[in-house]
């Protein structure tokens, strides 16, 4: 009976810790849905507000080409970028989901070393943004610059540094694995500026992201003395 008694009272706390293991699940998916489905907050982009009339519009792939084909130093603002792209974004849903989801907008934020893409959607009237992490890594070879945009990457947390981020779907940061579920929307979202991005990040020999502005130069740099691959 004793027995009985013990291997019964055993499986009880067993019983409640699984209980308990299970609602603070329940309750921390609930707290991710509830921030996923927050957009993240877009007002400190630069460029989020009305274009100011006395800055004329640019068109950036000839900007660009002008750049590389004199051989001088560009620098892109965050807000022309910004407003750039809501000039000229064509946004199209396609698929099942087109009349329920539309893609509203696209924004860039600069960071020191990074940038974050942005796409903003409407499903059924709501706003919900999703975002993406990205950096670009240079080498110097013996056959000139190499140039790789990738993830970013960066600690999740100060104290968790793996899973590395991707980037955000709505206020939470997610890892990078999530980011397959919208690396088709941003597939075709490079689709859309392939001329554009071959220009900024192909064609130019030196590439600088810094807070607010996107640093392009189409110079090789000075030759490496000591004949090693260089990462800038």
């Amino acid at each position: 009976m004793a027995d009985s008694s013990k291997t019964q009272s055993l499986g009880q706390r067993l019983l409640k810790w699984l209980i308990l293991i299970l609602l603070t699940n329940v309750c921390g998916l609930g707290v991710a849905l509830f921030f996923m489905a927050q957009p993240q907050d877009l007002t400190d982009l630069a460029g989020s507000g009305p274009p100011l009339k006395s800055a004329p519009a640019r068109d950036l792939k000839a900007v660009l080409q002008n750049a590389i084909d004199r051989g001088y130093p560009l620098t892109l603002t965050e807000s022309e970028i910004n407003q750039w792209l809501g000039r000229t974004l064509i946004a199209k849903q396609g698929g099942l989901l087109a009349g329920i989801v539309s893609l509203e907008r696209v924004w860039v934020r600069l960071e020191d070393g990074h940038a974050e893409v942005v796409m903003v959607r409407k499903i059924m009237g709501q706003s919900f943004t999703i975002s993406m992490f990205l950096k670009v890594v240079q080498s110097q070879g013996p056959n000139g610059t190499l140039t790789e945009v990738q993830l970013h990457g960066g600690p999740y947390l100060a104290s968790l540094p793996q899973p590395p981020r991707g980037g955000r779907f709505g206020k939470l940061v997610v890892p990078q694995g999530f980011l397959l579920l919208v690396m088709p929307a941003y597939d075709n979202l490079a689709s859309l500026f392939r001329e554009e991005l071959h220009l900024a990040f192909e064609e130019m020999a030196r590439i600088k992201i810094e807070r607010h502005r996107l640093v392009l130069d189409p110079r090789e740099p000075p030759d490496n003395p000591s004949g090693l691959p260089e990462i800038f």
